[in-house]
């Protein structure tokens, strides 16, 4: 995210998209873009949720469509569970880019599992929120904290690599992770907020963290409904991608 302003009209955009589908005003749309987003977990309202997030970003650029792999459990804990939904996430997106009017594809889970598989699979663009999150909160040389509903220590060292791998390890200032049951706390919104709130605190407080990536893509709703309280900005992975994704279809061939 460029400035505050930017992000004041990103928010806005997010919640008067929101407005709108409750009213039963949907965002106009270019019907001949397609970009599939992916959930590589079978949580259909989680799916949903970052589809109408992704849609108002990209605005009128593209549809987007939500898809779950819907053999995969409801909520994606442990690297097994990232590697075992590898599968499913490759089958729905293979099956997406069959479609000519799908112009991108996106995995919208924070390891973006099946992201190097896809890419080798379909000959379309192929993003990761993880990945374009990383970017995006990295930008200008920023410091970065992540916080996430996930316990699981090798999931832990796996965002910390990824730090590394993409250049930002110098930039990375950790994990804090919210106690209790993720399963519990994302069906929760109130609870989810709040633990979500201490934890985004002290990442800035006591790890120096300058933007807070909201590490999961059922975090993004919570993460749109605390920026007001934080002066970083708690940045989203969902809509980093769905930026990355409505950039490269709108960019000359």
């Amino acid at each position: 995210m460029t400035d505050i302003t930017g992000r004041a009209r990103r928010w806005a955009l997010a919640a008067g998209c929101a407005m709108g589908l409750l009213s039963g005003q949907a965002p106009a749309q270019d019907a001949g873009r397609i970009i599939v987003l992916i959930n590589p977990n079978s949580n259909e309202g989680a799916t949903q949720s970052m589809a109408e997030l992704a849609q108002a970003e990209v605005g009128d650029a593209a549809t987007v469509e939500g898809r779950s792999n819907a053999g995969a459990p409801a909520l994606l804990t442990t690297p097994e569970d990232m590697a075992n939904a590898v599968p499913g996430v490759v089958a729905v997106g293979t099956e997406a880019a069959s479609d000519p009017r799908v112009a991108a594809l996106i995995v919208s889970a924070f390891s973006d599992p099946g992201l190097p598989e896809l890419r080798e699979a379909v000959d379309i663009p192929v993003f990761g929120i993880g990945e374009e999150v990383f970017h995006e909160a990295a930008r200008d040389g920023r410091p970065f904290g992540i916080v996430t509903v996930t316990p699981d220590e090798d999931l832990i060292e796996s965002f910390r690599q990824k730090a590394a791998s993409l250049g930002y390890e110098a930039q990375y200032r950790g994990v804090r992770v919210t106690p209790g049951d993720p399963a519990e706390l994302v069906q929760d919104p109130d609870r989810l907020d709040a633990a979500l709130a201490e934890a985004v605190g002290q990442s800035v407080a006591e790890d120096g963290a300058e933007a807070v990536i909201m590490g999961g893509g059922p975090l993004s709703a919570s993460a749109i409904r605390l920026q007001r309280q934080f002066e970083q900005p708690l940045v989203v992975a969902v809509n980093a991608a769905a930026r990355a994704a409505a950039q490269r279809i709108a960019a000359p061939d």
